[in-house]
């Protein structure tokens, strides 16, 4: 196990040279081996940019294995958890290619392969791939006052990060279908009745919930834990792989029809959008 130095104050926070920090991403561990990742662009309603999608999967494969970090919690700034991928200026299909594709599976995998357990703290909306993020941690602690929505069809894209094996898994086929195909928002009472997330707390004690569950998790056994995770990812996310390869052969081929450059520009644009199946 790799260490590194502990303050004698409980809670305080450490200085750790091995966390990656980039613009839109403060990263937080403290004395009891909670590591906070707290995506920070409220502005934009924490679009993930490359920056941020790389340096958060970096650090959470650096935190393989370390014994100064016992459980991560992924949380955003403001109104929102995430928005999904960063779109805008007048091309906005200009940044998207296999690379953005790579980096959303490489994020997904950090989590999912983290031997230690990973809290989406969904304080807001999580959309598009920022939904696919909150849904490949291990529990989700979510304000009655969050949301998810999976509007990748809406720009002309299919769903990634993983989520056509994630919902399917948590939800089943029909009701990761309707999500899926028709982009509707699901209110975090919905999702937590279906079964889609771990956790329903209400907005005004949201805070202090996500800070009580964490304090639990960094108090047990790590090594249960990791095995405990291993075990049922192995059980209910077998696919995962197969459908990270899918999905990312499956957006490669829309990022180069005319309907994923109508559906982003009129995104930007906040038009609705005008499909030729082309």
């Amino acid at each position: 196990m790799r260490r590194s130095p502990r303050c004698r104050t409980p809670g305080c926070p450490l200085s750790a040279e091995w966390i990656v920090r980039a613009p839109g991403v403060e990263v937080d561990l403290d004395a009891r081996g909670i590591l906070t990742v707290t995506l920070d662009r409220p502005e934009s309603y924490n679009a993930l940019d490359a920056a941020m999608v790389e340096s958060t999967a970096a650090t959470l494969e650096r935190a393989v294995g370390r014994d100064d970090v016992r459980v991560v919690v992924l949380t955003g700034r403001g109104k929102a958890f995430s928005s999904g991928a960063a779109l805008a200026g007048d091309s906005p299909l200009d940044g998207f290619d296999d690379d953005a594709v790579h980096r959303a599976n490489r994020l997904v995998r950090a989590v999912v392969r983290l031997d230690k357990p990973v809290v989406a703290a969904v304080n807001g909306v999580a959309a598009g791939v920022g939904a696919s993020l909150a849904l490949a941690c291990d529990l989700q602690v979510t304000s009655s006052e969050a949301s998810f929505a999976f509007t990748f069809t809406r720009i002309g894209l299919m769903p990634d990060g993983g989520s056509t094996a994630t919902i399917a898994a948590a939800v089943g086929r029909a009701r990761a279908l309707r999500m899926a195909l028709l982009g509707e928002r699901l209110p975090a009472a919905d999702a937590h009745a279906a079964g889609l997330v771990s956790h329903l707390v209400p907005a005004e004690g949201f805070t202090e919930a996500v800070a009580a569950l964490a304090a639990t998790l960094a108090a047990g056994a790590p090594l249960a834990y990791a095995a405990t995770k291993k075990a049922v990812n192995a059980a209910t996310l077998g696919e995962l792989e197969p459908a990270l390869e899918r999905e990312n052969l499956g957006q490669l081929t829309l990022f180069r029809t005319a309907d994923t450059a109508e559906g982003m520009t009129a995104f930007v644009e906040k038009r609705a959008p005008r499909f030729e199946g082309r």
